[in-house]
């Protein structure tokens, strides 16, 4: 299976809080909300329909998981809704329990088994595992080189500060632009394959 992440950012590397105001508000995070001004349904609609389109499952960190608990459910009817309940979602979570896991086709992963559970899931035949959002897991992933696809939907904001997915590690990778939309409000949809080692 191929792991594919796909994140809304800013020019300045933000991808924190990018749907709303309360989504996360961590370390006095006050600019909730900031792609909405730039959102088309073609464009950037259609990168995540993409996404999920070739997706064999979900992937989430507990954080984003509870915010898309919260919405998905009760949306049934429009197709993208219906995709995202179906779907088999995993839900990397030191706090959260078994039980506690009540959207449809969730599985837990532990915080202290996720690197080595991840690397089983994507060595399993299968199709995609998107990560949308979660930016700890996000930044796990690339520093362990378990990273197939980065689709960065980069929009012509800057932020000022928040949670990035870039790893501090001091890890150098190479990756290679495979393919990119621009939007009419300026939107560039990147898409992003680990480059071949020389």
């Amino acid at each position: 299976m191929r792991i594919v992440i796909t994140e809304f950012i800013s020019l300045d590397g933000v991808v924190q809080a990018p749907g709303g105001a309360e989504e996360d508000t961590d370390g006095g995070f006050a600019n909730g909300g900031w792609s909405h001004p730039f959102f088309d349904p073609e464009v950037v609609g259609g990168a995540f329909d993409g996404a999920t389109a070739k997706a064999a499952g979900l992937l989430f960190g507990r954080r984003t998981w509870q915010t898309m608990a919260s919405a998905w459910p009760d949306r049934a009817g429009d197709p993208f809704a219906d995709r995202m309940n179906a779907l088999p979602k995993y839900v990397v979570t030191g706090t959260l329990a078994d039980a506690d896991l009540t959207w449809h086709n969730s599985t837990r992963i532990p915080g202290d088994q996720a690197v080595a559970r991840l690397r089983e899931l994507r060595a399993a035949e299968g199709g995609d595992l998107a990560l949308m959002g979660s930016p700890t897991l996000a930044r796990t992933l690339l520093s362990e080189g378990l990273v197939d696809e980065l689709r960065l939907i980069v929009m012509p904001v800057i932020v000022g500060g928040g949670k990035t997915i870039w790893p501090t590690d001091g890890t150098h990778q190479a990756f290679e632009l495979v393919s990119t939309e621009t939007s009419a409000a300026g939107v560039n949809v990147c898409t992003y394959r680990p480059a071949a080692a020389n």
